[in-house]
């Protein structure tokens, strides 16, 4: 009865190592949407860069991959990328960082110069565009 009293108490000490973050504080996936919001941004604003929608579809099937994986069950995931609050959130914190790099609406050339960039480095922005030059 002791060992398993021991046992109960570790499981119980170990438990929450185990437990999942809120799906909208989950690292990989935040930064992974927010990586998308900001593409879509750049295909919203730059005149010569367009979005890779097919690749885009290819990435939210891996995010939701990834989710599943973690532990996330399928409700909570579509409950998240289907979140209003959620994807205004996205959107205005994608804004934020592209201000911080230049870009503002009213200002396609930043926009432009920022998807570029990303295309040449071959980030996950730059795979998610495309140009139209």
């Amino acid at each position: 009865m002791k060992r398993f009293t021991l046992t109960l108490a570790a499981l119980a000490i170990a438990a929450p190592a185990y437990a999942l973050v809120p799906i909208n504080e989950e690292p990989v996936i935040v930064e992974t949407l927010l990586q998308g919001f900001i593409g879509d941004a750049i295909d919203d604003n730059c005149p010569t860069l367009e979005a890779r929608k097919l690749r885009a579809l290819s990435e939210l099937t891996k995010l939701r991959d990834y989710a599943l994986k973690q532990g996330y069950s399928a409700s909570e995931v579509r409950a998240f990328v289907t979140s209003k609050e959620e994807k205004a959130k996205g959107k205005a914190i994608a804004a934020e960082r592209l201000k911080e790099r230049g870009a503002e609406p009213g200002n396609p050339d930043a926009y432009c110069a920022i998807g570029e960039e990303e295309i040449a480095k071959d980030s996950l922005i730059g795979q998610l565009l495309r140009s139209t030059k």
